[in-house]
Order: C-alpha cells, then sequence, then structure tokens
C-alpha cells in the first residue's frame, strides 16, 4: 500500500502499537508535526501530549510523556518515555505524572538557583502536562510554581 506507512510505538514496558497509518500527529518539543507516507527524515523529541494515528481502521490516540520520534523512508516509529493509549488514562495515574513533574520543578529550582534555562524547561514541562490533561478530558491540579 503506497498510501500507508509503518508506525511502531514502543515504552520502556512494551509495545503499544505495530501498525498501517496514513498520518501521525506527533507532539515534538519544537511543535507539534504531522508525518505521512514519504515524509523527509525526521527525528525530534517528545513533548508530553497526545499522539495520534490515522489509519485505515480509524483514528487512535496515545498519551505520551516524552521520548523521540524517528521518520524515515519506512514509517514513523517512536520511543516513548512513558505511553499509555488515551482510554487507559486515567486520574490516578495523571496526578502521578504531575506530582513527578512538579517534584522535577522543585529540584531544579533549587539546584539551578540562578540559571533560568534548565529551570525554564522544568516549567514548560510541568505546563505541558497541565495541558495533556487538559486535552484528554482529565483533571490536571494546577501547579503552584
Amino acid at each position: 500500500m503506497a498510501d500507508t506507512m509503518q508506525f511502531d510505538l514502543v515504552s520502556p514496558e512494551r509495545r503499544l502499537a505495530s501498525m498501517q497509518v496514513t498520518a501521525v500527529q506527533i507532539p515534538g518539543t519544537d511543535g507539534d508535526m504531522t508525518a505521512m507516507p514519504d515524509h523527509a527524515p525526521t527525528i525530534t523529541t517528545l513533548r508530553p501530549g497526545v499522539l495520534r494515528v490515522e489509519g485505515p481502521e480509524g483514528a487512535s490516540d496515545y498519551v505520551v510523556t516524552g521520548g523521540f520520534a524517528e521518520i524515515s523512508a519506512r514509517g514513523v516509529s517512536v520511543l516513548a518515555e512513558r505511553a499509555l493509549a488515551r482510554g487507559d488514562m486515567t486520574q490516578e495515574q495523571l496526578d502521578s505524572m504531575m506530582e513527578e513533574a512538579r517534584d522535577f520543578y522543585k529540584q531544579t529550582k533549587v539546584e539551578f538557583e540562578n540559571e533560568p534555562g534548565p529551570v525554564d524547561d522544568a516549567a514548560k514541562l510541568l505546563a505541558d502536562m497541565v495541558a495533556m490533561g487538559d486535552e484528554i478530558g482529565l483533571s490536571s491540579k494546577q501547579p503552584n510554581l
């Protein structure tokens, strides 16, 4: 099928998806992007968000919290730090992810007191987690920065 490409999504725990798709919407750290068959080879890092795949059988959404995506001539491979099917995401899991992001932000503020770059990056991670919660319809407790 010339109008599809191979898509693989892998997390440290397991392979979540391996299928033929027509498009993959990727939440990249430099902005969202959509990969389609014959896309130029690219590697991008992921920010927390929803990765959406569209294929002959319909669309599927996955929640990812980091990692990277490699787009090649044969398709898209996503290696995620953490990934779940959107339908499997619970409020408890979101709360745990938010707590980890809050702790990372607090620790970074202490370790890099006079270095705004790492602190800004940690704040952005926390903001991305809040936005992801909003996008998937779960309540993210607003962090106190």
